[in-house]
């Protein structure tokens, strides 16, 4: 691996951590500029080993630097080379030479980040030790969402840092309109790709090791969909039924769509609907790729009188906006993007959906409140604020061998059955 990789991945980082874009854009912006598949990859490993070990990584440099780096891309060149001598299979000297000529033109930067990253390798017991007594630098978790955590899950919260610090599994969904589990595990087996059932979706199955998914037989032909299994419950518990009209609000990639359109064999009116135009048309890839038909709407859900065309819904499955603490695993930048304020910006915005949402509902019908955090304020408690506002709603019990149960709905805390955070309640409408 060239400078170069150091350089770029610098770059992104920067997009993240200063300019407050999600890890996600930032990388779609800058591989596109490495042709080499080995770089590409080495850039993301760099990029999401940072921003798991963060918060460690910053206390070592703070302890290593003889006075703060108010350069940003050289601070960040630091964690970087640092990381690698952590956790990284990268020959020290190569760390260290390749990390330092990623400083370029900036000549000043150059002896400092060798000087740094020297004094580690020579302090590296001391310095380690030293990390790990200090809360934030051993859990890796900015001090607020500790204490959130904490708050929230008193006798969860250290497994559920733990799990939010370790890469994620890669778990699929088989298309039953196309093929069985088993069917399609044998296909994996053949194609050398180890996978097992999961326990709680009977189409999903989570794979041994992480693969591109063009390795997935049958990808590009809808043959199978990458879904964490949390969210594959999702269309089971919206349980809709062929011919009914279904609403999936803020649908975007459009999984959840394409899931329940699956079990009701194409024969369902869907409605899909998300805030971003541009997130959209990954909703229409989607179905293109497996050949199933829903309307897809750009639209403000707090907003339908925009888009709705008067025609009630059997079913809504609302899968609110919300902090994502859920999937802090699979989107590591979430530690650094998310602000205590966010929580209640987010929990009035679920609010404000929720309201707009609920007069779309048919008499009698089902709606899915789901999200993919662990925070209680965006969960039972959003729920419990709408039961106690609007009497035609009634929760409908939601028993499963998966999840908490709480005061409304269920959820599932990371790292459960290897599946992602997720909170799920049901409501029906008075008839």
């Amino acid at each position: 691996m060239t400078a170069n990789t150091r350089t770029l991945a610098a770059a992104a980082l920067y997009d993240v951590v200063v300019d407050r874009h999600s890890l996600t854009a930032a990388l779609g912006k800058r591989l596109p500029s490495l042709p080499d598949a080995r770089d590409r990859a080495f850039v993301q490993s760099l990029c999401y080993g940072v921003l798991r070990a963060f918060e460690p990584l910053d206390f070592l440099l703070g302890r290593l630097a003889l006075k703060p780096i108010r350069d940003q891309e050289i601070r960040l060149l630091a964690l970087i080379g640092l990381h690698q001598l952590r956790s990284m299979n990268v020959k020290p000297h190569a760390a260290v030479s390749e990390t330092v000529e990623a400083a370029g033109r900036k000549s000043w930067a150059k002896p400092l980040l060798n000087a740094i990253l020297r004094s580690y390798l020579r302090r590296k017991e001391e310095l380690e030790s030293r990390a790990l007594q200090d809360p934030v630098g051993r859990d890796a978790h900015p001090a607020w969402l500790r204490e959130r955590l904490a708050a929230d899950w008193p006798e969860h919260w250290e497994s559920l840092i733990q799990q939010n610090n370790l890469p994620p599994p890669m778990t699929i969904r088989v298309n039953p309109l196309q093929e069985d589990r088993a069917g399609y595990l044998e296909r994996l087996a053949e194609a050398g790709i180890g996978a097992l059932p999961c326990r709680h979706s009977p189409l999903g199955l989570t794979l041994e090791s992480p693969v591109p998914v063009e390795a997935l037989p049958g990808f590009a032909d809808g043959r199978v969909s990458v879904q964490d299994e949390a969210a594959q419950l999702a269309a089971t518990l919206v349980a809709a039924e062929p011919g009914e009209r279904v609403l999936d609000i803020c649908a975007a990639p459009g999984g959840k769509t394409l899931h329940m359109l699956e079990l009701c064999h194409g024969k369902l009116e869907v409605v899909a609907v998300d805030v971003d135009a541009e997130r959209c048309s990954r909703i229409r890839e989607n179905l293109e790729r497996e050949r199933l038909s829903a309307t897809v709407v750009a639209g403000d859900a707090r907003s339908p009188e925009s888009w709705w065309d008067g025609r009630p819904f059997d079913r809504i499955l609302l899968d609110a906006p919300c902090s994502a603490t859920g999937v802090i695993r699979r989107h590591p930048d979430i530690k650094r993007l998310r602000e205590p304020r966010d929580l209640d910006a987010l929990s009035g915005l679920q609010g404000a959906i929720f309201e707009a949402a609920w007069p779309l509902l048919k008499p009698g019908g089902v709606l899915v409140y789901a999200t993919c955090s662990v925070i209680r304020a965006e969960n039972e408690r959003q729920v419990g604020h709408f039961l106690e506002a609007h009497g035609d709603a009634a929760e409908l019990l939601l028993t499963a061998e998966w999840g908490i149960p709480l005061s409304h709905g269920r959820q599932i805390l990371t790292g459960e059955s290897g599946m992602d955070g997720f909170f799920y309640a049901r409501l029906r409408k008075a008839a």
